[in-house]
Parts: C-alpha cells; structure tokens; sequence
C-alpha cells in the first residue's frame, strides 16, 4: 500500500476519532452537569467569569449548570450529526469552539486556576482541567473544516 493512500485512510480515521470524541464528551460531560457534585465544581470558574457571572445572579447556580449542559449536549449532538446533516455539524463544531474559547477564558478570571505559592505562577489543578480545552478547541475547528467539506462535496 503506498504512503499516500496509508494516509488517507490515517486522516480519516482521525478526522472520525476527533468527532466523535469530542461529540462523547460535550455528551457525557453536558449529562453531568446536572449532577449537584458537578454545580459544585464549575462555581468557583462561572462565578469568576464576568460573562457568566450575571447568569448565576439572575437564575442561579443549578440552572446556570443545566444550561451548560444543555448547551453541550446540544453541541454533541449537533457535532455527530454530520452523517445526515454536515451543514449542522458544522455550525454545532464552530459554535463548541466559541464555548471552549470561552473557557479558555477562565484561565484568565478564575483565581483558582493558577499556584503562586511555588514561584512563578504555575498551573494548578484546575488551570490543567482548562487547559486541555486547547486540544478540544482545535477539535472543534478541525471538525468543522471537515463538515464544511463535506457539506460542499454534496
């Protein structure tokens, strides 16, 4: 089998991984949000945040968190869909990289996410957990380009 072609298949097999990944865990992850255990680790990042901070004021911390679970179970399930619907999976794969930038954004307002003690500021375990939303930001964009490929092919 030539190289080219071994890498086809490859780009495939990764575009599919990388859909279908990120689709399980804005699924999996948008389900726990429901979960009280889980209103209570996202508070110290929302209630930090000026954009969603108003949001916790106004409707409070449990529906802020049904919100964002609804939000990413709306997006995985957009994400998946580009099977039947690579238009839709490509607006719901743009609009999960506006949320993981957003989130970015926490390591910026959430006093939580960084340890002075040892130094130079370094990353604590909350500044980890954000910071793996660069490779979940980079999925989404990847996952888009794809549907809007596919979209066009159509």
């Amino acid at each position: 089998m030539e190289l080219q072609r071994i890498g086809k298949i490859v780009h495939g097999l990764g575009i599919s991984t990388i859909r279908y990944g990120l689709a399980l865990n804005l699924l999996e992850i948008g389900r726990l949000k429901f979960e009280d255990y889980e209103v209570d680790n996202i508070r110290p990042l929302v209630t930090a945040s000026p954009p969603l901070a108003w949001l916790i004021a106004r409707l409070g911390e449990k529906k802020v968190a049904g919100l964002i679970g609804v939000t990413e179970i709306a997006l995985g399930s957009l994400i998946a869909a580009k099977p039947i619907a690579p238009r839709v999976s490509a607006l719901g794969s743009l609009a999960a990289a506006g949320m993981f930038a957003t989130t970015l954004s926490f390591l910026a307002t959430t006093p939580e996410a960084w340890q002075e003690t040892h130094g130079d500021p370094k990353l604590s375990i909350t500044g980890q957990f954000l910071l793996k939303d660069v490779v979940l930001l980079g999925a989404s964009l990847l996952a888009a380009a794809d549907a809007l490929h596919a979209a066009e092919s159509r």
